[in-house]
């Protein structure tokens, strides 16, 4: 490990470290425009230039320039000082003067390090150049007369999505970034370029002229738009959520968010349910929180064991364990939070866990993928595996053929290959060091978990100190429901089969509501989709911006996300919901606060009340002749950007789906 000697202060420092990284981990603030730790160096910019001794008697670009034993590197001489403000001078030449009308105004990194390293005016007297607006679709606005030519949407685009889609056309001063033949971004990372833009030339389309950054609340939240649970900032004015923003987390979403996570937010303040409604002769009135109470009562009555409940996808551990708390209190155990009828075995949890955790799936070697269409069901470990493939691993799919941003073979669809598996692969598998399945929910209900435990057996992904077997599921409320012990083991067959008296939904829309023609169907929810559709009364609740809860991601990785804003009209929390209907039931379920919901649940189960990985134990044995046949015909998630009520109430998601998924020209107003 070289030393190097930064402002007098010697440091030791790891072999192949930048100049720049030796100066940080020194304490010194360099800046910079084009260096970004996740992406690869490109010394666009000579922002981040320093003196180095021995070496020539010049400024040197820090990022792009390795230490060695001995470097004396200084970042405050007069040399360094000049050189960044004549960088400063040249990069603000062409850039327009329009802060005030600037997006990135208050975040933007040519702003703040204009102040600390520039010069105090400009000495340039030329005409400005203008570059024409290039279309990056309907999430991306461009002004790239601002563009410094940093080049990191391009990096991004292309090492880290995977999607070769932007770049730069023609060189010097008539060089522009722009997309291919000036179509959309069509991948589902394509936001986090406005992040990493450093300036106001890739800014949000749909958040364009809304709100300063100072006007904002920030509040740490979790995303539930898939199983993921990648960490967002929630910012809020008013009752409002205005944007949603990535939380750097290495071990869960790095500090990237998908596009769906970021922009369904619109669609919070959308066709959402603010009142209390009840189904009369044959339409959905208002109504009163009283009439409702006492009309499930009533249906109860005499029979208060005949009730059930269904959890959505995107639901709290908090509310499913005061729907489960409530149903116990009547003498019912008919709760279910698989939704769409998958009724896998759910004996042992390690089972159905992304056991190697999101960040080890990084490190595989070998990865087997079994019906999953990993880039709509998560967007963020698509980009680990093709870190994995950069690694030099290599990726086997069962299922239907998908557009991969890695080289992937395709084994077809028929799930009999997994009982079957070819020579080559096996004897690859067990020369890999870290080999790994990833079973999805296309797998799963067809009831390949057996299979998957055999064939994990047969290649021996589980290991000392790796266990390679994954299931990926792409419902935020899965693992949390399973931890609670809301799955039956015939799952939704099972509910439909006791023909409940009351049923209820706690925000669950894909379900199907046909089998409970004669229950009364009470949905418990925050938006007028497929659930309220189908319910005889509506009980309004929060969204998961408007309400504290605990949230497990398919990792196992118990996380809590905060309360943004308050929910609209008559809407309210979803366990007071529960509570005072417990109320009206005459049943007592333990507990009269949030806090005490809490205390009770993790009493329960200790583990989420801890924040991290909970511990399922070791992967259980494959079942003796355990097969699996058929074919998948098509993957679950049929749009990834309508899977969720709330992503479907929003007017960007649905614009992203027409435009982007299904082609649909825009149409002009007069149209």
């Amino acid at each position: 490990m070289p030393k190097v000697t930064v402002d007098g202060q010697e440091i030791e420092v790891p072999a192949g470290t930048t100049v720049l990284q030796a100066c940080e981990m020194a304490g010194k603030e360099i800046p910079r425009f084009c260096y970004h730790e996740r992406l690869s160096i490109a010394g666009n910019c000579r922002m981040c230039l320093v003196e180095v001794k021995p070496g020539p008697p010049k400024p040197q670009a820090s990022c792009a320039l390795p230490t060695a034993e001995g470097q004396e590197i200084r970042t405050d001489t007069p040399m360094v000082k000049t050189a960044r403000e004549g960088v400063m001078e040249f990069l603000l030449i062409n850039h327009p003067l329009d802060c005030p009308i600037c997006d990135q105004g208050g975040e933007c990194d040519l702003q703040d390090q204009a102040v600390a390293y520039g010069r105090g005016g400009s000495r340039y007297e030329e005409n400005k150049r203008a570059v024409t607006e290039k279309y990056m679709g309907p999430l991306i606005k461009t002004i790239m007369t601002r563009c410094i030519h940093c080049t990191r949407c391009v990096r991004f685009s292309e090492e880290i999505a995977g999607v070769d889609e932007i770049g730069a056309l023609y060189r010097g001063e008539d060089m522009q970034i722009t997309t291919y033949l000036e179509q959309a971004a069509a991948h589902e990372m394509s936001a986090n370029v406005i992040d990493l833009c450093p300036v106001g030339a890739l800014t949000s389309r749909p958040y364009a002229f809304e709100a300063r950054p100072w006007e904002l609340k920030k509040t740490l939240s979790i995303d539930v738009s898939d199983a993921v649970g990648a960490n967002i900032r929630l910012d809020s004015r008013g009752r409002e959520v205005m944007r949603a923003l990535p939380r750097i987390n290495d071990d869960v979403n790095e500090e990237w968010i998908s596009d769906k996570a970021r922009y369904q937010v619109d669609g919070l303040t959308k066709r959402r349910l603010d009142k209390v409604f009840m189904r009369k002769r044959g339409g959905l009135k208002p109504a009163t929180w009283e009439e409702a109470f006492k009309a499930i009562a009533k249906q109860l009555k005499g029979a208060k064991s005949s009730i059930a409940a269904v959890a959505g996808d995107m639901v709290d551990c908090e509310t499913m364990f005061a729907a489960k708390s409530l149903l116990k209190a009547c003498g019912s155990t008919l709760v279910e939070g698989r939704q769409t009828g998958m009724d896998y075995d759910v004996s042992n949890l390690a089972a159905v866990n992304f056991n190697s955790t999101l960040a080890g799936i990084e490190t595989a070697d070998a990865i087997l993928i079994v019906g999953s269409h990993v880039r709509w069901e998560a967007p963020s470990v698509n980009v680990r595996l093709r870190k994995a493939v950069k690694n030099g691993a290599k990726v086997y799919v069962i299922g239907p053929e998908w557009e991969t941003t890695f080289h992937a073979t395709f084994l077809g669809a028929d799930l009999s290959v997994l009982s079957n598996l070819p020579s080559d692969l096996v004897e690859h598998f067990h020369e890999a060091e870290r080999p790994a399945i990833i079973m999805g929910g296309a797998a799963l209900a067809r009831g390949a978990l057996h299979a998957g435990l055999a064939a994990a057996e047969q290649l021996k992904v589980v290991r000392e100190g790796w266990n390679g077997f994954n299931v990926l599921h792409f419902s935020a409320a899965r693992m949390g429901g399973l931890m609670l012990g809301f799955a039956q083991k015939g799952g939704m067959k099972d509910i439909a089969a006791a023909s409940p008296k009351v049923i209820l939904s706690l925000g669950a829309d894909e379900m199907n509501f046909e089998p409970y023609a004669d229950s009364l169907k009470v949905y418990i929810g925050h938006h007028g989709d497929k659930g309220a559709h189908a319910a005889d009364i509506i009980l309004p609740a929060a969204s998961y911006a408007e309400k504290d809860g605990t949230y497990v991601n398919t990792e196992g990785r118990v996380q809590f996300a905060e309360k943004a804003v308050f929910a609209p009209g008559d809407a309210r929390e979803d366990w007071t919901i529960l509570r005072a209907l417990a109320d009206a039931l005459g049943v007592n379920v333990g507990f009269d606060s949030v806090g005490e919901l809490q205390s009770v649940m993790i009493a329960e189960v200790p583990a989420l009340g801890e924040e991290g990985l909970a511990d399922y134990g070791t992967l259980p044995a494959a079942p003796s002749g355990a097969k699996v046949e058929g074919v998948i015909e098509a993957y679950p998630i049929k749009d990834f950007y309508l899977t969720n009520p709330i992503a479907r109430a929003s007017a960007v998601m649905q614009r992203c789906s027409a435009e982007l998924l299904h082609g649909d020209e825009l149409k002009e107003a007069a149209e």
